[in-house]
């Protein structure tokens, strides 16, 4: 029975310390300063592109993806599989902040928005605007988010 005692603490103990290391790991990450990118959804002359439409993330760093929208129609920002392998901190739009899963952001004319997060899985993404038309026009991109170094 001691034996067995034993293990159970040491078992016990493990779990302790790795979820202390966890939350030690999450505090550090939610310390780090955010690096900055900036994402326009079309653009005055009301083109649908984003610009740029390839982004690069790397694990484990914090974000802050401001999207702008300056053009005269609404356009999404739609990157399901990217939005899954995210940790989302908050979503900033004018005096509102969203927390939890994102999938999708809608900007309205002259929108912006900012989006703050930490890239967990690697991977290459697609992007896109699913309104009827905009997708098959070039608004398409990429993310791609690389492991940590």
């Amino acid at each position: 029975m001691r034996p067995f005692l034993a293990i159970a603490l040491l078992v016990c103990f493990l779990i302790a310390t790795a979820a202390s290391a966890e939350a030690a790991e999450s505090q550090n990450i939610l310390k780090q300063p955010v690096i900055e990118t900036t994402v326009s959804l079309s653009n005055s002359a009301n083109e649908y592109k984003f610009e740029p439409n390839h982004l690069e993330f790397e694990t484990r760093k914090r974000y802050k993806l401001i999207l702008i929208n300056p053009s005269t129609q609404k356009h999404y920002f739609t990157a399901k599989d990217f939005a899954d392998s995210i940790w989302t901190q908050k979503v900033e739009a004018g005096n509102v902040e969203i927390k939890g899963a994102i999938h999708e952001l809608e900007l309205k004319p002259e929108a912006k928005a900012e989006w703050v997060f930490v890239p967990l899985k690697p991977g290459t993404y697609s992007l896109r605007c699913p309104i009827a038309g905009h997708t098959e026009a070039g608004m398409t991109g990429e993310i791609v988010i690389f492991a940590e170094h």
